[in-house]
């Protein structure tokens, strides 16, 4: 007979080739929070400032380091560290100095230009060449210097007067997409908040359901040794260990599966709050029924519709959209600027010394035709305006609906986790009695693992039901706009009594 052993903790799992029996768990499937690494009191697990590294070393992404976290942490760990939300902020930032270019087009400009020339004149020479000829070789004093050196300096002021409404309506346009760039970090942030905390509840369902699974695989364990027992004793089959048998190698690979979930949920979370490569981390808290939602439908929705600053978004994007109508037609209007200069001139081969002079005026611009390109651009614009106050009535509706699916969801959920605690205490008692009977010889080894069955899928439909009423919860804040995800270990009772 072949025998395949697994180093589990002090004890070992041995498997045998005619029916799995399995006697203990293997370390990896032992706990839900088990990890190789350490659990540290103060790491440092944010993630390495330099962006543009990229891990060489296979210990560099190793990971060896666990914490756990409570939901609130993890929510203040993606606010600081989360990449989407930095790259929101620093999209801001291009749009705030957008706006400050905007805003210079109000004050003149001023320029310096300044010119050092020396010139020898081909020209020059050959007119004094000319003039020495028709003089027929008289001596005159005549100067053959055909260089010059000239030095200018100017200083020019220039102010656009009028621009036919131009330059307001760039600074409102870059006012509002300011604003909407302000809006969208506000957006994120309630977004991750959501995916934080439904990453979160995931990871605690992950651990919870391998407890969950671990205990059914105990009970499978206990059949097992229940089945072997009775048939020594003459009162059970070797029919009836079979069944056991293959009931725990089901248990054990519901587990095997669960770790792979509960690893997979770890590294997602993770990966929302953008911590160091060789970190993993875990739940702090326990599963807890979030607080009840006790505003009606109807004010939910209208509390929505004021909060989310999606609406306010689409009224900015008309915003720009009308400012940029305001720039598109200025092309076709006149256009007055002022300017003023003032030069110095010095000829640096003569001491006559530094002139100098000054010149003040206004120009008149006028583009009479631009085959159309103004209008053109002015409908294209007329046409985004459109588009703007379509999204905000879409948008509207989209979030009504959104409200409406998490309001349903909360209380669909409520009543499941009443269902499913009376299920569950009704499914231990069931199997309670199951095995009672099977001891007393009274009862069949087909009744206790439907029982053992039934009971794993109570505990599991009673978690389901927690996690799923506070994924609706945050759904429903989400939805109305507030950052109402907290910390479940604030006002909220524990449910969970498996």
């Amino acid at each position: 007979m072949l025998f395949r052993s697994f180093t589990v903790r002090s004890t070992t799992l041995i498997a045998l080739a005619a029916g799995i029996a399995i006697v203990y768990l293997p370390q990896e499937l032992a706990s839900s929070q088990t990890a190789s690494p350490t659990p540290s009191a103060t790491p440092d697990i944010n993630p390495n400032p330099n962006l543009l590294q990229v891990p060489t070393d296979p210990a560099a992404v190793k990971v060896q380091r666990t914490q756990p976290i409570t939901l609130q942490e993890a929510l203040d760990l993606a606010e600081r560290n989360n990449r989407q939300l930095q790259t929101a902020k620093i999209t801001l930032q291009g749009s705030e100095a957008a706006l400050d270019v905007a805003k210079a087009a109000r004050s003149p400009t001023l320029s310096l230009q300044s010119n050092l020339n020396y010139n020898d004149s081909a020209n020059s020479q050959l007119s004094q060449s000319q003039g020495s000829f028709n003089l027929g070789g008289q001596n005159l004093n005549i100067d053959r210097d055909t260089t010059s050196a000239t030095f200018d300096t100017t200083l020019q002021l220039d102010y656009n007067l009028y621009n036919a409404g131009r330059r307001n309506a760039n600074i409102n346009a870059a006012q509002e997409q300011v604003r909407v760039d302000r809006l969208q970090v506000q957006v994120t942030q309630e977004q991750l908040r959501l995916d934080v905390a439904n990453a979160y509840y995931a990871l605690q369902q992950a651990d919870a359901q391998l407890e969950t699974l671990q205990d059914s695989l105990r009970e499978a364990d206990r059949s097992v040794r229940d089945a072997k027992l009775l048939e020594s004793n003459g009162l059970g089959t070797k029919f009836d260990i079979l069944q056991a048998q293959v009931q725990e190698a089901q248990a054990y690979q519901n587990l095997a599966n669960a770790v792979s979930q509960q690893k997979t949920a770890r590294r997602n979370l993770v990966q929302l709050l953008s911590l160091a490569d060789d970190v993993e981390v875990i739940t702090a808290e326990p599963i807890q029924e979030a607080e009840d939602w006790e505003i009606p439908l109807e004010d939910t929705i209208v509390l929505a519709l004021k909060n989310r600053v999606e609406l306010q978004q689409q009224l900015a994007r008309r915003q720009i959209a009308i400012a940029n109508q305001t720039v598109a037609l200025a092309d076709t209007k006149p256009q007055v600027n002022l300017f003023a200069n003032y030069n110095l001139l010095d000829s640096l081969k003569d001491n006559q010394g530094i002139a100098n002079g000054y010149s003040l005026g206004a120009s008149l611009t006028w583009r009479l035709y631009d085959g159309g390109a103004a209008r053109a651009g002015a409908r294209q614009q007329r046409a985004n305006q459109a588009l703007a106050e379509t999204g905000f009535a879409d948008t509207r509706n989209q979030i009504r609906l959104q409200v409406e699916q998490a309001y349903f969801q909360i209380n669909a959920n409520r009543q499941n986790i009443q269902a499913a605690t009376l299920a569950l205490t009704q499914a231990q008692e069931s199997l309670r009695l199951a095995r009672l009977r099977f001891t007393e010889g009274e009862g069949t080894q087909l009744e206790v693992l439907t029982a053992q069955t039934a009971l794993t899928t109570a505990r599991v439909n009673r978690l389901q039901a927690i996690l799923d009423y506070n994924r609706a919860l945050a759904s429903l804040q989400r939805a109305i706009g507030i950052a109402g995800v907290r910390s479940q270990e604030s006002g909220a009772r524990s449910k969970l009594s498996l």
